[in-house]
């Protein structure tokens, strides 16, 4: 800080974790525009800091409010939109663009083989992956002039009972980011007779704000008095939309409504796991004492059949997610797991320690999860908790290495190893685990992998492959990945629950229509986003029980997506942060450290102009001199101030 170099601080404050030196080091920079740079920063990496009282406080009141409104992302739908307008992608697409049932062979499902109401919620999924955040779409949407003169039904109703929350929900995933235009569209579903419909408008209210704050803070106002509705849907819809809505913001209010229905013991597990995962989001690697305690109080609680249903992975989960990134911090809460009752104890421990060094690359602890996941448990119908923790131990070994490339190649080696010696349970883990080292990145040795398991006798085995391969291309638009998909879809047509999968898996691959990234790591790989892992690892918690969750009737456990979903974009503004369009090169990065002079840092360039859309393992340079960069990092959104030097030059 002492170099002035306020943008490499704040990146090593975000990559330590520490709020304190995150505020000290954002209050220390005096240059107004690259204070406004460092906002992005924290926009991107989604963490809220006070602008009012503290050391980063603003005294002048204007820049103060360009400052909350830069760091709450409220203008990140206006950007993105802008970036689709670029790219000329604005129209909406239906199911079938993705799906493109004409390029498979013969194998249709003939006349009523399939069931229509799984297929509809297939769709409703395919449709709210590839339309997010554009705010419109031919299924949703539409206004009711349009309806009268065609169809009379609209499409939420065309799903079954608690299809229609998924179908109600959706409509927050189209109009991600845009409070303003999207809370219109949700609010009359508020008031619908339907209480599954009511579920869903709830849900679809928390997704809009997902990632971006409102100054009029309307999520807590209309989702808090639903918390404790007497209808089980409503009140789940609740519980995750303010999860959603508030993840990362460690808001007070949000905990104050949620840890009673964790400490309740006469709540069903699925409303405890529900609102401890909700608290996980909001509260994310903030170690905060109250909701840590209120959470092992539960699971001290509950009896045997309560902690061996899938709900109780969740109470562990959120536990693990206090704790993320966290390090040593999580000892003396790991000592306390392990008087928890020996169907879960085991799971809690693995759980935690893996969160905790979440992304360190620690080889010691790397070890002790492998030693896990290579015993031979003897089970059998009654005791198959002997071995749940194994699950949890093969996506511990990616989650703390997943930091390096070497780090991944290794554990990508590992994985395999596993797939062939390993027990069931493990096998049923990796293909999770694969989808955790890519995410957003379809190299083809993963796609192969995930193909091959795709194809696995075993069909938990095969079922997890399918949501991996989404995962995988996640927003890539990847044609080999889609060819895939789509011969999947005819492999499996028989089979509704793998075909729903596939479905999924293949909007998710088209998701915002190519514009948007999972990745939870950002600013040229050196963070990671603890919001976006924790987005991640509810799917992925779910998908160790997909029977009881995501195939059955809790889908909508995927929206939690939202969470880690991002413009893979990246934007130039200028000192007034409006738009600016200058030429940028884009190529493969390179690594450049420790060499001598000026080496390239990336090879194999096209020059575009921006708006561009950035993949994984790129990175783009300035093509022009005539501006500097605020940020060191072309990434997301980069404010360019002239540069003084320049001189027109003309050929």
């Amino acid at each position: 800080m002492g170099e002035k170099k306020y943008h490499d601080a704040l990146r090593v404050a975000l990559r330590l974790n520490d709020l304190q030196t995150i505020v000290t080091t954002f209050g220390a920079c005096d240059d107004q525009l690259e204070k406004r740079q460092l906002g992005y920063l924290l926009a991107r990496h989604g963490t809220t800091i006070d602008l009012e009282e503290g050391p980063a406080a603003v005294k002048d009141e204007s820049e103060r409010d360009v400052l909350r409104e830069i760091i709450s992302n409220s203008k990140l739908s206006e950007h993105f939109l802008a970036l689709a307008r670029d790219l000329d992608v604005l129209e909406p697409k239906v199911p079938e663009d993705v799906y493109k049932t004409h390029l498979t062979d013969g194998r249709q499902p003939q006349g009523a083989a399939l069931d229509s109401a799984r297929q509809n919620l297939a769709s409703t999924f395919v449709n709210a992956f590839v339309n997010a955040g554009f705010g419109q779409d031919k299924l949703v949407t539409v206004s009711s002039e349009q309806q009268s003169s065609g169809e009379s039904v609209h499409w939420i109703f065309k799903n079954k009972d608690h299809g229609k929350t998924s179908a109600t929900a959706s409509l927050g995933l189209i109009s991600l980011w845009d409070v303003e235009g999207g809370l219109p569209l949700i609010d009359k579903y508020l008031y619908s007779s339907d209480n599954a419909v009511v579920a869903g408008a709830l849900l679809a209210i928390g997704l809009v704000n997902c990632g971006v704050q409102n100054e009029n803070d309307p999520a807590f106002a209309l989702i808090s008095d639903y918390v404790s509705n007497t209808d089980p849907g409503v009140r789940s819809g609740a519980i995750l939309g303010l999860g959603l809505a508030y993840a990362g913001t460690q808001r007070e209010e949000v905990q104050e409504l949620l840890v009673p229905l964790v400490l309740d013991s006469d709540m069903s597990m699925e409303v405890a796991g529900l609102a401890a995962l909700a608290l996980g989001l909001v509260f994310t690697s903030s170690c905060k004492e109250d909701v840590v305690e209120a959470i092992l109080t539960a699971l001290m609680s509950r009896g045997e059949t309560e902690l061996s249903s899938p709900w109780a992975k969740f109470l562990v989960l959120a536990l693990g997610l206090l704790f993320l990134g966290k390090q040593d911090t999580v000892e003396a809460t790991l000592e306390i797991t392990k008087t928890l009752h020996e169907h879960i104890s085991k799971y809690a421990q693995v759980v935690l320690d893996s969160l905790a060094y979440c992304g360190s690359g620690n080889v010691l602890k790397v070890q002790e999860l492998l030693g896990l996941c290579g015993e031979h448990i003897e089970t059998e119908e009654a005791t198959v908790w002997k071995a749940v923790h194994q699950a949890p131990a093969v996506l511990g070994i990616t989650l703390i290495s997943m930091a390096e490339p070497i780090g991944s190649q290794m554990a990508s080696r590992m994985l395999e190893h596993l797939l062939q010696y390993g027990e069931p349970l493990v096998r049923r883990a990796i293909p999770l685990a694969l989808a955790l080292l890519n995410v957003s990145n379809p190299g083809q040795q993963v796609v192969d992998a995930l193909s091959r398991l795709s194809h696995d006798a075993d069909t938990e085995v095969a079922q997890n492959a399918v949501v991996a391969l989404g995962i995988v291309g996640a927003g890539t638009n990847n044609a080999r990945l889609a060819g895939i998909l789509r011969s999947l879809a005819s492999y499996y047509y028989k089979e509704p629950t793998l075909l729903f999968l596939v479905r999924v898996a293949q909007g998710l691959a088209h998701m915002g229509k190519g514009l948007v990234g999972l990745s939870p790591y950002h600013t040229d790989k050196q963070l990671l986003s603890g919001i976006a892992v924790a987005g991640l690892l509810a799917v992925l918690t779910a998908c160790q029980d997909l029977k009881a969750t995501i195939g059955a009737k809790h889908h909508y456990l995927l929206y939690c997506l939202a969470a880690a979903m991002k413009p893979r974009m990246l934007l130039t503004v200028d000192e007034q942060l409006q738009l600016l369009n200058v030429p940028v090169r884009l190529g493969q990065a390179v690594d450049v450290v420790a060499q001598a002079g000026r080496p390239k840092t990336i090879t194999g360039f096209q020059t575009h102009t921006t708006p561009v859309l950035m993949s994984s393992g790129e990175r783009a340079e300035l093509g022009t001199e005539k501006y500097i960069p605020l940020s060191p990092i072309l990434e997301h959104i980069v404010i360019l101030k002239p540069n003084p030097d320049y001189v027109e030059t003309t050929t």
